[in-house]
């Protein structure tokens, strides 16, 4: 029987690994604590580093949300509902994920889902007119959007088509 050994940390050392690990991107308090379990750290040191990374600004779960928020929005066109939907899987405050999600401008919001409404229409060209549609609703569903918005802009695109 193999067993794997691990290198054990002290604190301070730990302590050390951590903040570079929360100053190379922001870090959910859920991530740090993983991380802190995964190096075999004491349940009493995983509070007391998490308390010191807090104390001395390496983790901020307001900073964290609204960063998750603006990068998954930006970058991979998410809704609003999956991006909630993982903030609350990173064990994020309500209030917190509300603020995140308020930062996201209204006209910019529909301005993208319109692109990536468009670009999934397109990308589905040739297939019946059910499949195509069936696809167009999974796929933005599947990245978060709410259902009312997904159907108006299948609408806009139906009458733009005809």
């Amino acid at each position: 029987m193999c067993t794997v050994k691990y290198k054990s940390f002290s604190i301070k050392e730990a302590q050390n690994k951590l903040e570079k690990y929360c100053a190379y991107q922001e870090r959910s308090h859920k991530e740090v604590v993983e991380k802190l379990k995964k190096i075999n750290m004491a349940s009493i040191d995983i509070d007391q580093i998490v308390g010191s990374l807090i104390q001395r600004n390496y983790l901020n779960e307001n900073r964290f949300a609204k960063s998750f928020t603006r990068g998954k929005f930006k970058l991979k066109s998410w809704g609003k509902k999956r991006i909630k939907f993982e903030l609350k899987h990173h064990n994020v405050s309500e209030y917190n994920i509300k603020d995140a999600l308020d930062q996201i401008d209204d006209d910019e919001y529909i301005k993208v889902l319109n692109s990536l409404g468009e670009k999934i229409w397109k990308s589905s060209k040739g297939k019946d007119f059910y499949k195509r549609k069936s696809r167009f609703i999974s796929s933005l569903e599947y990245r978060g959007w709410e259902r009312n918005l997904i159907f108006n802009q299948l609408d806009k695109i139906q009458t733009k088509k005809k």
